[in-house]
């Protein structure tokens, strides 16, 4: 073998043992490497099998039913408002509100002179989860709340609760999975029942379906839907604890006798319906016992067999129209009816001189013990057959007198006319005066009559008008526009020379319609100004509850 042959072979050698050795290096450390992988990965749970998420799969039982048919009827209600010292709302303490309130007769009950107890609270949420108006707000600050509804009739009528749309400048109105706000006018309200109707310019909505609350019973199950804490659509469930409750003989209260449930509800709540296990709405959720402000278990809905009775009259009169026969009554215990020879009834205290009773000779010390042949046997029972007669229809009283019994024919009248001290005025109400002789009207204005003298300093030479003293911010007149020192010279197209014309002009026009104001602005607002007088034509939609 030649010199050159051996050196080949030698460093092919090398080469080849040079490669071999990398190989094996590179092996050796894939091999540790997986190996230290493989037992940090084991280290933790070496035992342990991934989990795996399992095809989805709807369970549905009957709650969920029932949620998905209610769903699309509870509605998000916001209302705008300004409180005012001299307008009481819900947001006051019920114990506070009711002892600034002049008591009233009960509409044939004991005046009483108690409240709500301080852990009865009507509520709705402020400003998306508050309880109400905090004490030492500025006055006239805009407030905002939150509430519930749900849609009764597809031509976008909605029920809800008189506090939740009490005193409200602007009402706007949410749907389920539909973030548009739509405007809202109050088409009703009844106090009494804390009950109101309200409108949207919708058609074809998907109405809830109304069951019968007569038919419920204590241990039914109910489920609650609405918007606690500006939740919304939050559906929760209990059962009916009880039926028929009475809060207690307060004459403000006098109609209310509520279903109570363990159902959770909730400020934002309020208006929002209680239903059955077959999805039938069978309550309008009003008001909670509770010493925090907050759920505690004890809940309560104005049954529905009652919010229908409201609805009806409302969307028929726009308003509730009561029967009275025009007495203040006494419970009677044992003793007092034994002595007057009675078993059972109430004891009549006073009559209303001209008013049904006194008309069908029903005298004081009567006792009322029977209507239409039915045992009269507590006051409650007289208040409600008297209030769902008609007005105008004849009951047969039964009267026990002096130990003998006589039959007196009575015709009943309406609640409001018979007491017309429970009139309702309000905040605004026409004929209220205030300082300076102006009068104060709807739409948060108050105007006076423009004298010659007054027109002279001002020079002002139009023939006719009405002086706007002042006008109310973020109520409807401040809202278009209108502003003190004005001169309103006519209101759609019609003159005005009074504020009596602007009063009479006022009462026909409802929730919804145009309303157009003609009037005259001085550049300079101030007595005695020489400014031009311009002509100005400001409008918009009557608002709810103004």
């Amino acid at each position: 073998m030649s010199f050159y042959d051996k050196v080949r072979g030698q460093k092919f050698l090398s080469f080849t043992l040079m490669v071999f050795t990398l190989a094996a290096g590179i092996l050796i450390g894939t091999i540790a490497q997986t190996g230290a992988k493989a037992a940090k990965e084991q280290a933790a749970a070496p035992d342990a099998t991934p989990l795996t998420i399992p095809k989805a799969v709807v369970i549905e039982n009957e709650f969920t039913k029932v949620a998905k048919t209610l769903e699309p009827s509870v509605v998000n209600i916001e209302t705008e408002y300004i409180p005012k010292t001299n307008v009481q709302t819900r947001n006051t303490p019920p114990n506070t509100r009711r002892r600034q309130q002049q008591q009233e007769p009960d509409d044939q009950g004991d005046d009483n002179g108690g409240g709500l107890p301080d852990l009865f609270q009507r509520f709705f949420g402020q400003g998306g989860g508050g309880g109400g108006l905090q004490f030492g707000q500025p006055q006239d600050q805009r407030s905002a709340s939150l509430g519930s509804g749900v849609v009764v009739d597809p031509n976008g009528y909605i029920l809800t609760n008189n506090h939740v749309v009490e005193n409200a400048t602007r009402i706007k109105v949410k749907f389920h999975n539909d973030s548009t706000e739509y405007p809202a006018t109050v088409i009703g309200t009844d106090p009494q029942t804390d009950l109101a109707v309200i409108h949207v310019g919708r058609k074809g909505l998907p109405a809830a379906k109304i069951g019968n609350s007569d038919a419920i019973q204590p241990g039914d199950w109910a489920i609650a839907i609405g918007s606690p804490f500006s939740f919304e659509s939050t559906v929760t469930a209990g059962i009916v604890s009880a039926v028929s409750r009475d809060l207690g003989q307060q004459d403000s209260t006098s109609f209310q006798h509520f279903i109570q449930t363990d159902a959770a509800i909730n400020p934002g709540n309020s208006g929002g319906p209680l239903a059955n296990i077959n999805g039938e709405v069978i309550g309008i959720n009003t008001m909670i016992a509770s010493r925090s402000g907050g759920y505690q278990g004890i809940g309560f809905a104005m049954p529905i067999n009652t919010a229908v009775k409201v609805y009806n009259s409302i969307i028929k009169a726009g308003h509730v129209t009561r029967g009275s026969v025009g007495i203040k009554f006494e419970e009677a215990n044992s003793d007092l009816l034994k002595v007057y020879g009675a078993s059972h009834g109430v004891f009549v205290r006073e009559i209303t001189p001209g008013g049904p009773a006194d008309k069908a000779n029903v005298k004081p010390e009567d006792i009322i013990s029977s209507i239409n042949g039915k045992p009269i046997n507590k006051g409650q029972d007289l208040i409600d057959m008297v209030a769902d007669s008609d007005v105008g229809s004849t009951l047969k009283l039964g009267v026990i007198r002096d130990k003998k019994t006589l039959t007196l024919d009575i015709v009943v009248g309406d609640r409001d006319k018979v007491f017309s001290e429970l009139a309702q005025n309000g905040a605004g109400a026409p004929g209220g005066t205030t300082e300076g002789g102006a009068q104060q009207l709807k739409f948060g204005m108050s105007v006076q009559a423009l004298r010659s003298a007054e027109r002279q300093a001002m020079n002002f030479k139009g023939a006719n008008g009405v002086l706007i003293a002042s006008t109310e911010p973020g109520m409807f007149a401040d809202d278009i526009g209108l502003e003190k020192g004005d001169v309103i010279v006519e209101l759609n197209r019609q003159p005005v020379n009074s504020p009596e014309d602007i009063r009479r002009i006022q009462n026909t026009l409802k929730p919804g319609d145009p309303v157009a104001f003609h009037v005259m602005r001085q550049a300079q607002q101030r007595v005695g100004g020489n400014g031009e007088w311009q002509s100005l034509f400001l409008a918009g939609s009557v608002p709810a509850n103004q």
